[in-house]
C-alpha cells in the first residue's frame, strides 16, 4: 500500500504542479531549466568561441539528458495514474506512442545511441536536435501560452480547410507552369517538381529567382498565380486572427454572457474521503447541465479541463443555467434535526410542493444529488430551490 502511496506522489510531482505543492512546481521549474539550458548549449557549439567551454557545455548536456532519461522513466513507471481508464500496459503504450511520449523519448535517446552504433555517430548526432521539440511542452506550464493550442483546436477544421485549397492551387500551378515552360528551357522546368518548387516559392512568398517563366503565355500565368497567392495565404492568418479575437472577447465578456444566461453558482469543498478526490474532471459523475466553472486550490484558481484532478481541499464552483421563469423562486438551506419529520423518510415520501425540489444535499463533507430513494438523515443539510417559505430555512445567496 505504501509503495502505491510512495508512486501517486510521483506521478503527483512529475505532473504540473499547483500552488502549495512546492515540490511539484520546484519540478517544473527545473524542467524548463534544463529545457532552456539544452537549447543555449545547442546554440552556443556553432560559435568558435565556445571551444574553452567544450567540456563544461559537454557535462551540463550530459547531466540534463540524463535527467531527462529519468523522467522518462518516471513517466512510464506512473502511466496508470495519468490514464486511470486504461490497464497499465494499455496505459504505457499509449504513453509512449503519444506526441509527449515521443517527444520526451527522442529528448534523450539519440545521445546514447552512438555509444552502440558508432558508425552512425555523425547522424545520431543531427538528429538530437530533436530535444529543442521539448520548448513545446513549455506551452503547457503558462495558461497564455495554451491560448495558442485553444485557437488552433478550435479552429482546425476551417485551417485545414484553407491548407487542402491551397495544396490543390500549388499542384494544378506545376503542372499548367511545366506544361507551359518545359518547351522552352527544359533545364530549368526539368519536371513536374520544378513546378512544384515555383509554385510554392510564388504562392507563398514572392519567388527565389532562381526558377521563373520566359514565355509570354508562363509570365501571365504567372501573375494571375501571384494574385491568387496573396489571398490564398491570406486565408489561414485570417482564420487564426479571428480565432485569438473571438477567444479574447469570450474572455472578457463572460460575466456578461453569464448575466444574459441567467448562470448560477455554488461552491462545493472537497473534504476528506469524498469520492471526486483523485477524480479527473471528465470522469465526474456531474448530472447534465451543471458544470464545473472553476476549482479554487489553495489561494489560486485553476481553469479545469478534462484532465484536472480534483485534490482533497478543493473548492468546486458549480454553475448551472438557472429557471427561465423562477420569478419568486429561493434557493434555500435547511437543517435536518432529530425531531424533524422528514429524518428517515426517502425523498420520494416527503410532503412537500411540487414547486419545491430538493436540489442537493450536504452530509458531512459529502455532496450528494439526490433521487427519489435518497433516505434523509440528521444533520443533512437540503438545499432547496422553492416558491414557498419553509420553516427554519435560510436563504442561500448564489
Amino acid at each position: 500500500m505504501s509503495g502505491k502511496i510512495s508512486k501517486k506522489r510521483v506521478f503527483d510531482i512529475i505532473q504540473i504542479g499547483y500552488y502549495g505543492d512546492w515540490q511539484s512546481k520546484a519540478f517544473d521549474i527545473m524542467v524548463i531549466v534544463m529545457i532552456l539550458m539544452n537549447l543555449f548549449i545547442a546554440i552556443f557549439q556553432t560559435f568558435d568561441g565556445s571551444a574553452p567551454y567544450r567540456e563544461l557545455l559537454n557535462t551540463v548536456e550530459f547531466v540534463t539528458v540524463v535527467a531527462f532519461a529519468v523522467e522518462y522513466v518516471l513517466r512510464l513507471w506512473t502511466a496508470e495514474y495519468l490514464y486511470p481508464e486504461l490497464e497499465r500496459k494499455r496505459a504505457v503504450r499509449k504513453y509512449v506512442l503519444s506526441f509527449n511520449g515521443v517527444i520526451e523519448l527522442l529528448a534523450f535517446l539519440p545521445y546514447f545511441l552512438p555509444v552502440f552504433f558508432p558508425a552512425g555517430a555523425v547522424a545520431f548526432r543531427m538528429f538530437r536536435v530533436v530535444r529543442l521539440l521539448r520548448l513545446f511542452q513549455i506551452n503547457a506550464y503558462y495558461d497564455a501560452l495554451n491560448v495558442i493550442g485553444d485557437v488552433i483546436t478550435g479552429k482546425k477544421d476551417q485551417i485545414l480547410s484553407s491548407v487542402f485549397i491551397i495544396m490543390v492551387l500549388m499542384v494544378a500551378s506545376s503542372l499548367v507552369m511545366y506544361n507551359l515552360e518545359h518547351p522552352v528551357q527544359p533545364e530549368v522546368f526539368e519536371n513536374a517538381f520544378s513546378g512544384f518548387w515555383w509554385a510554392v516559392s510564388t504562392l507563398l512568398t514572392v519567388g527565389y529567382g532562381d526558377i521563373y517563366p520566359v514565355t509570354i503565355a508562363g509570365r501571365i500565368f504567372g501573375i494571375i498565380i501571384t494574385f491568387l497567392g496573396v489571398g490564398m495565404v491570406a486565408i489561414p492568418t485570417g482564420i487564426l486572427s479571428a480565432g485569438f479575437v473571438e477567444h479574447y472577447t469570450r474572455m472578457k465578456t463572460m460575466k456578461e454572457a453569464s448575466e444574459e444566461s441567467d448562470i448560477r453558482f455554488v461552491q462545493l469543498r472537497v473534504g476528506e474521503n469524498h469520492p471526486w478526490t483523485g477524480m479527473k474532471v471528465r470522469e465526474l459523475p456531474l448530472p447534465p447541465g451543471l458544470l464545473i466553472a472553476a476549482v479554487q486550490r489553495r489561494g489560486s484558481v485553476v481553469v479545469p479541463r478534462g484532465n484536472t484532478e480534483i485534490c482533497q481541499g478543493d473548492f468546486l464552483v458549480l454553475g448551472a443555467e438557472g429557471y427561465k421563469q423562477d420569478i419568486g423562486i429561493h434557493l434555500k438551506e435547511l437543517v435536518l434535526k432529530d425531531q424533524s419529520a422528514w429524518v428517515g423518510l426517502r425523498v420520494s415520501e416527503l410532503d412537500i410542493s411540487r414547486k419545491t425540489m430538493i436540489v442537493m444535499i450536504r452530509r458531512g463533507d459529502k455532496m450528494l444529488i439526490p433521487n427519489g430513494s435518497t433516505i434523509l438523515r440528521s444533520g443533512d443539510v437540503l438545499l432547496l430551490y422553492t416558491r414557498k417559505n419553509i420553516r427554519d430555512a435560510m436563504d442561500v445567496e448564489v
